[in-house]
């Protein structure tokens, strides 16, 4: 969790209180947050950082955050210290996406902070695309489209309604701006006056390592809602990046895994908020986006097709059943204490 620096006036801790002062409400500058945690995507995170800093007009400030990784974070150091426009810093909260996240936020300067994965490359108008919403007071973060970047061909029996698994942008979003619950973490934007007012990002849930666990995102935008009404989150799909997609990522055996790891993942926000909240936009992609996809597959009538049914249908499983195990697991403890 973020607690409020020294040198931020208080004011900031709360949008209620805020003050003309602090009425860069109209956020007027950007400060980028890119986490890393392993030296086997070091040629991924520069590309990452240079689509940040080739994008068009101001640079933007960028926060680079190395997450308990001595080896990443000397050689990111060695790299980017003769350039000002990056900060090198190591993780000082808890190992994991949110700590790291939240070392970026405690840094950061700019009113809005964006963060955008190593393994995600910025395109063209990215920036531009998410500052414009800003200029609405109501807007207390944005988040974009993620293209998959496949090392191959995409695999042939992965529906598109499930590239959620490899973290890119799915069938079932919206096609134009709208409304959202939470975006994809790694293409996302938020004001950094909202991030103090609710504390930033939650270690009880999020990635640590390779482990495909998430939720914090989730989690993180209930909170914001939660704190004032007014606050909206919304998808743009013009505000795009290239989302690198690793080649263990496209086996079955991770589909499963990381199916699993996001029933136990939703389990603990349903504990840590509602589980209608925390499951509010999955039961619209459940009793709506889902059947459409087996009915479109498995009405093709073709091998690829039937395939792709099938996982749909394996996919619904797992992850409810890991929802079912994590919920379970709660409540016993919870018993035990």
């Amino acid at each position: 969790m973020i607690t409020l620096p020294d040198d931020v006036p208080a004011a900031r801790h709360s949008l209620l209180d805020a003050t003309d002062d602090f009425d860069t409400e109209r956020a007027e500058s950007l400060s980028v947050v890119i986490c890393a945690y392993t030296t086997r995507r070091w040629f991924d995170l520069c590309r990452s950082v240079q689509s940040v800093l080739s994008q068009e007009g101001p640079v933007p400030e960028l926060i680079l955050v190395i997450d308990h990784c001595d080896e990443l974070y000397v050689r990111a150091c060695n790299r980017y210290c003769m350039d000002e426009r990056v900060t090198v810093l190591a993780n000082a909260d808890t190992r994991g996406l949110s700590g790291a996240r939240n070392t970026g936020v405690r840094a950061a300067h700019g009113d809005v902070v964006a963060f955008v994965d190593d393994d995600a490359r910025a395109e063209p108008g990215w920036t531009q695309a998410l500052m414009h919403h800003y200029g609405n007071r109501g807007v207390a973060g944005v988040g974009g489209y993620a293209d998959p970047s496949w090392p191959g061909d995409r695999p042939r029996w992965l529906p598109q309604e499930f590239d959620w698994v490899v973290g890119c942008s799915y069938v079932g979003q919206p096609t134009r701006v709208a409304p959202v619950r939470n975006p994809i973490g790694c293409n996302m934007s938020m004001r950094r006056s909202v991030l103090y007012a609710v504390g930033g990002f939650r270690s009880e849930v999020g990635r640590v390592g390779s482990v495909p666990v998430g939720g914090e995102e989730t989690e993180l935008c209930i909170r914001i809602r939660a704190n004032e009404d007014s606050n909206q989150i919304l998808f743009d799909p013009d505000m795009r990046v290239q989302h690198h997609v690793s080649p263990d990522r496209t086996t079955l055996r991770y589909f499963v895994r990381r199916c699993r790891h996001e029933g136990l993942s939703k389990a603990v926000v349903a504990e840590l908020t509602t589980a209608s909240d925390a499951l509010s936009s999955e039961c619209t992609y459940t009793l709506h986006v889902l059947p459409r996809a087996v009915l479109r597959e498995a009405g093709s009538m073709r091998r690829d097709g039937l395939a792709r049914a099938a996982v749909v249908l394996l996919g619904l499983v797992v992850t409810t059943a890991g929802y079912v195990q994590g919920r379970t697991t709660i409540r016993l403890r919870t018993r035990m204490t």
